[in-house]
């Protein structure tokens, strides 16, 4: 009996987060006279509470298995990004305790076999890290280094398979293949940008000291940036969400403002490994349901030419909403039809002048069998703080990432100020958005 009582007390001992954060009380989420849970308008039966303010410029985050929060921060003039963990310690929802540590920022971040994986412009750097850290007892190894030096889509994200694969997007350096980017002439053909950018490269989760060309191979090709990806466990595969081109309104004979603001379509899309997804000679028009030229290659926002050849998406969204983060919803707190799912973060576009800007929202696409089972759902609004939004600039917040907690709650952060969001299922709490 002493003994039992003994290893018990050694046990909470030595282990108070783990323990505490499995036996805290599910934190309480109001609802305001708008109808809206912290700050957030959610479906009939979800509400949300702000677990933490201020974190800092935010882009993506991780959740523990204790239910410790990481987050990595981007890289701003004269101020060095890095990683911010975040824990509660008494229950109430918010996270009263923090640790930053790093040296430099990055958008990808993800959990894996007992580190702490973070993507970075440059390279991908991990952190041993044991549940019960708030901060890493060892030092950064690199992972993989020597990506391109490119002014033009240079963020990183990762993700991993069950086969010891690790996938890192590596950007197109231009919006379209011409040089230069930014006037209008021919594309380059073929875009000799697509050797060193412009798709998905896998490497070994298991090696560190790797390095950019010499070691991995290119899985997939035809993409422009992407900072949403992820594995999906049931389906086996990878799956990510790319940002359209914009320029389209440099082509004033072809397309009208409206329809640069609403072309080229944001593409769900499986990577499947030797996948050619089309860019820079092609873009989805959802509209039209199918792939057109690109301009720089002849097109006039109709013509097919041999665009049919690439892969359609999985699912097509508005133009220039820029998904920033995904997530395949794993847990059963949710309605069973969330399940198998993914959850989109839409930062918020910038080019859809003169119409309104879209997206600052959170998406749900449903899936089965690895395909789109139905139209997606705005999962998650209010973030801008208003309806109407003319420059991002207006937005009070931008969602950007997200992570499942280990409990099945949807962690939301917005990459302004770092607010960040815990959205749950607790039905009759919010109202139908």
């Amino acid at each position: 009996m002493h003994r039992t009582l003994a290893a018990l007390v050694t046990t909470v001992l030595a282990a108070p987060a783990v323990l505490f954060a499995q036996q805290a009380p599910v934190p309480a989420c109001a609802q305001d006279s708008a109808g809206q849970s912290g700050g957030l308008t959610l479906p009939a039966g979800f509400c949300a509470t702000v677990v933490a303010d201020e974190v800092g410029f935010a882009r993506h985050l991780a959740v523990a298995p204790n239910g410790d929060i990481f987050v990595t921060l981007r890289n701003m003039p004269g101020v060095p990004g890095g990683i911010v963990g975040l824990r509660d310690t008494n229950g109430d929802g918010r996270a009263d305790v923090r640790e930053r540590f790093g040296d430099t920022g990055g958008t990808g971040l993800v959990l894996h076999n007992g580190y702490l994986y973070q993507a970075q412009d440059f390279a991908i750097v991990r952190f041993p890290i044991k549940t019960g850290e708030l901060k890493p007892s060892g030092a950064a190894e690199t992972v993989v280094t020597g990506f391109p030096d490119q002014r033009v889509h240079p963020t990183k994200t990762l993700a991993f398979d069950a086969s010891g694969g690790l996938y890192v997007n590596v950007g197109l350096r231009a919006n379209a293949c011409t040089d230069p980017d930014q006037t209008k002439t021919s594309g380059l053909n073929p875009c000799t940008y697509l050797e060193t950018g412009g798709g998905v490269w896998r490497f070994d989760a298991n090696r560190t000291g790797q390095v950019f060309g010499k070691d991995g191979r290119q899985y997939s090709t035809g993409l422009r940036q992407t900072n949403a990806m992820a594995w999906h466990p049931a389906a086996n595969a990878l799956y990510l969400v790319q940002h359209g081109r914009a320029g389209l309104n440099r082509w004033t004979e072809y397309y009208t403002p409206d329809q640069n603001a609403e072309q080229p379509s944001e593409e769900l899309q499986r990577i499947d490994q030797g996948s050619n997804h089309g860019f820079p000679y092609c873009y989805y028009d959802r509209l039209q349901n199918k792939r057109v030229l690109s301009p720089e290659y002849g097109g006039d926002g109709k013509k097919e030419g041999d665009c049919a050849k690439y892969q359609a998406p999985v699912a097509a969204y508005p133009a220039h909403w820029a998904p920033n983060d995904m997530m395949v919803y794993t847990g059963t707190q949710f309605e069973p039809k969330y399940r198998g799912g993914i959850f989109i973060a839409f930062h918020g576009g910038s080019s859809r002048a003169p119409l309104p800007q879209g997206g600052y929202n959170v998406v749900f696409q449903p899936m089965r069998d690895g395909k789109a089972s139905g139209a997606y759902e705005v999962f998650a609004h209010g973030f801008a703080g208003m309806p109407t939004i003319m420059t991002t600039k207006e937005a009070a917040a931008r969602p950007m990432g997200l992570a499942q907690g280990p409990d099945g709650s949807l962690y939301v952060i917005d990459s302004i100020k770092g607010k960040l969001w815990r959205v749950m299922y607790r039905p009759g709490a919010s109202r139908t958005n």
